[in-house]
């Protein structure tokens, strides 16, 4: 960053409303780095505190939740005005919270890593539908949202990558100690869905070395076979960060539901700088070189193939890791490049 943009981000303030926790407060501590005067407010903060709150919000949408919203976020605001106010996701943001925030801010961006124009989650994202006409900008990870958010009225779309960050998914110093807690061949690390298990179960039928970390698989349908693979939980930190650093292969499989093309961890795992195999589409290989920065498959045949051959050849598998590294860097696949074209955007507008 150039001492010509901190000056510029200094001068500039930012209400973010998002949760305070994952890629949520990755984001907002990004332009924290990058020099912008943050306030950062926790929607979830101001309604009921019960678990039934995400639970609804799934179920039957988020706009339920805006009279709380709407009674209670003047008095956190208190009257100040910021130059852009940057909603994170949106599920609980409905037009007339936009029209609170109006009074409080020059502009308002979304930002949505999730797909809330797509069929899997048409309730959570209700209230995000009917407020895309408000924005000043709304940004979004796949190209198929742009014209379905314009479809919708949005003013102005733009189209991002998901992107690492540079704290939090930064590689980690090595130690013995790390090295025998986290070490595993082939990991998948990430949340069951009903197409994964099938998947991973076949993996491992192939002979693949395989360790499976991440919340609900005992929902599988092949947890007793599946449950001598799982190591543990949902991770987050640096338990996150030294599990993807100390697994020789990562599986990057995607989320069918979100219509997803590549996913963050596509972007976290050659950020740490461990080796992504993921399924080959048209968005990981515009990101990297197959076969010199990631390997690629289209079947589960495929995959255990690469990755059985580059367990066996440590000089290959240390090469293409390096590189997935260095081209993530090189490319730029990193929350501060991506939060500053926003703001930079926005402002920049009429």
């Amino acid at each position: 960053m150039t001492s010509a943009t901190a000056v510029k981000s200094a001068d500039i303030s930012i209400l973010y409303l998002g949760v305070k926790n994952g890629t949520s407060l990755d984001r907002a501590n990004a332009l924290r780095r990058d020099g912008y005067r943050v306030t950062h407010v926790n929607l979830l903060d101001l309604m009921p505190q019960s678990k039934w709150v995400w639970r609804i919000t799934w179920k039957l949408g988020g706009h339920i939740f805006s009279p709380w919203i709407l009674r209670k976020l003047p008095k956190v605001l208190n009257g100040e005005r910021f130059d852009v106010c940057f909603v994170d996701s949106g599920e609980w943001v409905t037009p007339k919270v936009i029209s609170l925030l109006r009074q409080h801010a020059r502009k308002i961006v979304n930002y949505n890593i999730d797909d809330p124009l797509g069929m899997r989650d048409v309730k959570r994202f209700i209230a995000y539908r009917r407020s895309l006409p408000y924005y000043d900008l709304c940004a979004v990870v796949r190209a198929a949202n742009v014209a379905e958010a314009k479809a919708l009225g949005a003013r102005d779309v733009v189209r991002v990558y998901r992107s690492a960050d540079e704290v939090s998914h930064a590689p980690r110093p090595l130690n013995d100690a790390d090295r025998g807690k986290w070490h595993s061949e082939v990991m998948f690390l990430g949340t069951w869905f009903p197409e994964r298990g099938p998947f991973l179960l076949n993996l491992a039928r192939l002979g693949v070395p395989l360790t499976i970390r991440g919340a609900n698989w005992n929902k599988a349908a092949e947890w007793p076979e599946l449950q001598r693979f799982w190591k543990g939980g949902q991770l987050q930190g640096d338990d996150y960060a030294k599990a993807i650093q100390y697994a020789r292969v990562n599986i990057g499989l995607l989320s069918k539901g979100n219509r997803d093309l590549h996913t963050t961890r596509s972007l976290e795992i050659p950020a740490i700088g461990s080796l992504l195999c993921a399924e080959r589409t048209s968005e990981h290989l515009e990101m990297f070189v197959e076969g010199e920065e990631a390997l690629f498959w289209s079947s589960v045949e495929e995959c255990a193939a690469a990755c059985i051959s580059v367990l066996s050849d440590e000089p290959r598998r240390r090469r293409i890791a390096v590189a997935g590294h260095a081209r993530a860097l090189a490319a730029g696949y990193y929350n501060q490049n991506v939060m500053r074209s926003l703001i930079d955007r926005v402002l920049a507008a009429p």
